[in-house]
């Protein structure tokens, strides 16, 4: 890698400066002042310290000029994108935001409360969408060698960061999906399409799927369909689905509920189970659900991963300002030496 990083080009950011760099000659040319009128030169003495006084002066005038001119002209490494392998995935991020996350999940003692009262204590349960954000959060953070991507949806989809293997960025925008209110509709096709032609233009590293938080499902027509199937399967994505279930959602583990026939969650599961890829959901009713998930697709998605991090320009101009300073302080030691002498 260092081999690799040593043979990248290098750049000025602005090279029409270096049209300057003549003027560093300038110290060379002689002045007439600097000519002394002796009758005979033989009658000067020898001055072995004087000649290499004159030389030195000379040369740091030169180099401070010329570190000047590089400096401005902006020296640097171009920004390079070195190769790296890891253990992990491709994971974006697919989260929904309409009003419904809002809403708040069962309590974990939800069971052993009343039926008659049940309804009474569901608010004690910790909000949606809060859970998702401050588990997804830690998600990421214990996975440094992924490269994540993060997209909310509601009636469209919405990309907040594009695929990166900065944790701090992908855990702020996570975070931001707490800023405001969602909208009542969920366009979950919409999204699921804009997910995974996210991958279209990348070069396939390793294991890649879409992480799915929503609890709500859809009604998907066929086009919409065979345009997620295609997608997932051009791509090779695996879709995993955590379904945060209500109380009085249906049941995708018990289709034989009644009402579970035409609830669009199930539609969704159903259509899902057709896919040509893998394929995974997790039913999540309270908070240890959603954590017990989280952890479960962590452990699955541990695969060697290739991909490319990009090093940002690094520029050289602070060096050739410290070598300018370094000589235009010598001069200034020497002159004043110079003018001591003389007094």
């Amino acid at each position: 890698m260092m081999a690799a990083l040593s043979m990248e080009s290098f750049e000025f950011a602005h090279p029409w400066l270096l049209l300057l760099a003549p003027l560093a000659v300038l110290p060379l040319l002689r002045r007439r002042r600097d000519a002394l009128t002796f009758s005979w030169l033989a009658w000067l003495p020898p001055d072995p310290w004087g000649r290499a006084a004159g030389f030195l002066w000379r040369a740091l005038a030169v180099l401070a000029i010329a570190s000047i001119v590089l400096a401005l002209a902006g020296p640097g490494r171009p920004e390079v994108q070195v190769p790296r392998t890891g253990y992990g995935a491709e994971i974006l991020v697919l989260i929904d935001r309409s009003r419904s996350m809002d809403t708040r999940m069962l309590p974990s003692d939800w069971r052993s409360i009343d039926p008659l009262n049940r309804l009474y204590h569901l608010g004690r349960g910790p909000q949606k969408a809060l859970v998702a954000r401050e588990l997804l959060t830690e998600f990421v953070r214990e996975r440094p060698d992924d490269r994540f991507a993060v997209m909310f949806f509601s009636t469209r989809p919405i990309e907040v960061v594009p695929f990166t293997e900065r944790a701090d960025v992908v855990q702020a925008g996570v975070a931001a999906g707490g800023v405001g209110r969602g909208l009542s509709d969920t366009a979950v096709g919409r999204a699921l399409i804009a997910a995974a032609e996210k991958f279209n233009d990348r070069a396939y590293s390793g294991s890649r799927i879409i992480l799915l938080v929503s609890d709500g499902g859809g009604h998907l027509d066929d086009r919409t369909q065979r345009r997620i199937a295609a997608a997932l399967e051009r791509n090779r994505i695996a879709l995993y689905w955590i379904y945060l279930r209500s109380y009085n959602s249906p049941q995708l583990s018990n289709p034989e509920d009644v009402g579970n026939e035409m609830s669009p969650e199930l539609a969704l599961h159903r259509f899902f189970q057709t896919l040509r890829t893998p394929y995974r959901v997790y039913e999540a009713e309270m908070e240890e659900d959603f954590a017990r998930a989280v952890a479960d697709v962590g452990r699955q998605q541990n695969f060697p991963l290739d991909y490319f991090e990009t090093l940002p320009r690094k520029d050289y101009s602070l060096h050739c300002i410290a070598a300018a300073a370094l000589c235009c302080a010598l001069l200034l030691a020497y002159r004043l030496a110079t003018l001591r002498r003389w007094s």
